[in-house]
C-alpha cells in the first residue's frame, strides 16, 4: 500500500483510494495498516482476515498464521504436527495415525503394532496370517525342524503349532 500524503490517497489492489474509503471487506472500518490482507480483490484488516479465511491448527485451536501442514485431514501449526507419544516434530517423516492421532514410526511399532505370535515383538513390517495370528516371516518355522515356513509354503498345523509338510 503507497499513500500520497500529498493528496491525500492511496494505491492498493491495483486502484487509487482516499484513506477513509478503504476499508475492510467486513468490518467497514478504515485499513490504518501498513501491510493489509486481500482475499477476491477485497481488503480486510488483520482481525477480519484472520476471523475469516485463516485455518485453525488441530492440536490447539488457534488460527495458523504462517507455515500450515496439512495432514490426516486437519491443518497444523508446523511446530504442533508430533508425535503424541514422544513428541518428535513429524514434518518430513513417515509417520503412522492410530484413532486421529499421529505417531513416529519408532513410537507406533514400539507401542501400537501388532505383536509376533513367534516371538512377541512388534512387526514393524509386512507379517505373516496364519493360525489366527500375525508373525514376522522368519518366526513362522516348522515346530519340528525349525525351518522358515514360506508364504508360498505348505504347512500343516499339529497341536496349534505348524509343521512343514516335509515333516
Amino acid at each position: 500500500m503507497q499513500t500520497d500524503h500529498h493528496r491525500g490517497v492511496l494505491t492498493a489492489l491495483g486502484k487509487t483510494w482516499h484513506p477513509d474509503h478503504f476499508t475492510c471487506g467486513e468490518c467497514k472500518k478504515p485499513i490504518t495498516e501498513s501491510k493489509f490482507h486481500s482475499n477476491d480483490d477485497k481488503p480486510y484488516c488483520t482481525p477480519c482476515h484472520i476471523k475469516l479465511f485463516a485455518k485453525t491448527c488441530h492440536a490447539c485451536d488457534e488460527p495458523i498464521l504462517d507455515k500450515c501442514v496439512q495432514a490426516m485431514g486437519a491443518n497444523w501449526h508446523e511446530d504442533h504436527f508430533l508425535c503424541n507419544d514422544c513428541k518428535t516434530k513429524l514434518i518430513g517423516t513417515q509417520f503412522m495415525e492410530l484413532g486421529g492421532v499421529p505417531y513416529c514410526q519408532k513410537c507406533y511399532v514400539a507401542s501400537h503394532a501388532d505383536k509376533c505370535k513367534g516371538c512377541s515383538k512388534p512387526i514393524a513390517d509386512k507379517a505373516i496370517v496364519a493360525l489366527d495370528a500375525k508373525w514376522h516371516q522368519m518366526c513362522f518355522r516348522c515346530s519340528k525342524c525349525s525351518k522358515p515356513i514360506m508364504k508360498d509354503q505348505s504347512f500343516q498345523v499339529e497341536g496349534g503349532r505348524p509343521h512343514c509338510v516335509k515333516c
